[in-house]
């Protein structure tokens, strides 16, 4: 099993050249057919980095799928976008779209000629295809939540744990440009957040953050038309709100109820028939906070959501979905592959972290389409992620385990981060204090906070066991702190 961490002294080392250009990003690592990247700041900020790092798969993603897909419907397409009136996209992914054109311009990398239209073209991909009444795959998909009663008795001990198949046709161009992009927002009202999918999107179609994560699979049953002039916003770009939010509904907690909310914003619902599903930590406590599945459309009705009350011959804390319709209509479209994983498990115990993950490979695999195998567990910070490479499906190829509080928290920033750190803050989130502990008895430290922007906040003595720090008077965002011989590392104040 290979790891997150070496790759990281890799981004370290060359931060300070990228610093150097200006450039709020980092390459972490480049292999296995999956490139990871990491860039901070504002939108455009991190826009332009994403450009700059990421324009050469870009322009790849252009020429190679999105071009051939849309054919002569591309002008058709990026009229939707300039109207505005089928898609409503936000301004600050407007503005972010533009970046990433400018940074592939300053990079040089822009071998497709694209505009920032076409960018949002992609990251609307769906919907447009929808809206035009073209043909064209989808993302089909499958995912499997196990938490509770689910878990109890295994590694996981009652935490949460979701695997997800991307299942999509293997074109060459998808294989060869998949990308996990770490963003770290600058934002007051944003948390870090990571992006899995391929180079060009700013959206959502696989995320997560420390507490929450979310995936999008089509709903293969819904086959009528859409609705013209509803202003529907971008399904994956509702799910970039929901991880990238600091605390999207303000009610104080990071989990399905966000999902939920977010969703129910859209009262029009959704360009095409799209199926979601969202799992949270486990100590959320109710179990609709914890795991949930959304099926909307833009046909009554619009958005339905199902959790592990509703009577869908799964036992125990488990919920399942692949593409079709289970409680919208009360369709109860049960699949192959949801029949083969309701068997597979039992009576619903006894699900730990590698149960979870081969009831999916086993009963849930696409054998020609699956490009991309994962698994997120927010309660033991882990992120597995296998891809689609040297031709085979991703669910036979061995994974990649990365530690989440690693990949969002002590990525690439201002100043450079320690990776052993020998002092452990808490919370993370915080509101008022934050509690500085030492791991091992040692003497005395000094440590500084630092904005976003690297002006230094607060600075001041660690003692030998327990540090308390009143930030109550700090603005909202993320902050980095650097002690003089116990490491570093960021939190986020909120």
């Amino acid at each position: 099993m290979k790891h997150l961490l070496p790759v990281f002294v890799f981004a370290i080392i060359n931060f300070n050249v990228l610093n150097a250009q200006n450039i709020n990003g980092v390459i972490i690592s480049d292999s296995a057919n999956l490139t990871v990247i990491n860039v901070w700041g504002t939108h455009e900020e991190r826009g332009f980095a994403s450009g700059f790092l990421l324009g050469e798969q870009i322009s790849e993603m252009v020429t190679g799928y999105m071009l051939p897909t849309f054919g002569s419907y591309m002008n058709a397409a990026r009229q939707i976008i300039i109207d505005g009136e089928d898609i409503v996209i936000d301004q600050e992914y407007i503005d972010e779209s533009i970046a990433v054109i400018e940074g592939m311009n300053a990079a040089g990398n822009n071998y497709a000629d694209i505009d920032y239209i076409d960018g949002l073209v992609f990251n609307a991909f769906l919907d447009i295809v929808k809206l035009l009444g073209m043909s064209s795959d989808g993302p089909g998909c499958s995912s499997l939540m196990s938490w509770g009663d689910a878990t109890l008795g295994t590694d996981l001990d009652g935490k949460s744990v979701i695997s997800r198949h991307l299942d999509w046709t293997p074109h060459p161009t998808l294989i060869n440009n998949q990308v996990l992009v770490i963003h770290v927002p600058s934002e007051a009202d944003e948390q870090p957040w990571a992006m899995i999918g391929f180079a060009g999107q700013m959206s959502v179609l696989s995320g997560f953050n420390q507490n929450l994560a979310v995936f999008q699979h089509m709903m293969s049953d819904f086959t009528a038309a859409s609705v013209q002039g509803a202003g529907f916003e971008p399904v994956w770009l509702t799910l970039r709100k929901v991880v990238e939010k600091l605390d999207y509904n303000n009610d104080g907690a990071n989990n399905t109820a966000d999902v939920m909310d977010a969703i129910n914003a859209n009262p029009m619902g959704y360009a095409d028939g799209y199926i979601i599903t969202a799992l949270a930590r486990s100590t959320e406590g109710q179990d609709s906070l914890i795991a949930l599945v959304a099926e909307v459309a833009p046909l009554e009705p619009l958005l339905t959501f199902r959790s592990n009350s509703y009577p869908d011959n799964i036992n125990g804390d488990n919920l399942y979905a692949a593409n079709y319709e289970i409680k919208r209509n009360n369709h109860n479209h049960y699949c192959p592959r949801y029949n083969a994983v309701v068997n597979s498990l039992g009576d619903g115990t006894g699900i730990g972290q590698d149960e979870n993950w081969q009831i999916m490979r086993d009963y849930s695999n696409s054998s020609i389409g699956n490009i991309q195998f994962m698994q997120f567990i927010p309660e033991t910070d882990v992120f597995r992620i296998s891809v689609y490479r040297e031709g085979s499906p991703a669910y036979m190829k061995p994974p990649v385990d990365f530690n989440i509080s690693e990949l969002l928290y002590y990525s690439v920033g201002l100043p450079a981060l320690s990776l052993n750190p020998e002092v452990y803050l808490y919370p993370n989130p915080a509101k008022n204090n934050i509690l500085f502990k030492f791991h091992l008895p040692r003497k005395s430290d000094y440590y500084r906070i630092y904005s976003m922007d690297g002006n230094l906040v607060i600075q001041g003595e660690l003692s030998k066991d327990l540090t308390i720090i009143d930030i109550s008077k700090l603005a909202s965002g993320i902050y980095y702190y650097k002690t003089n011989h116990s490491g570093s590392g960021k939190f986020i104040k909120y």
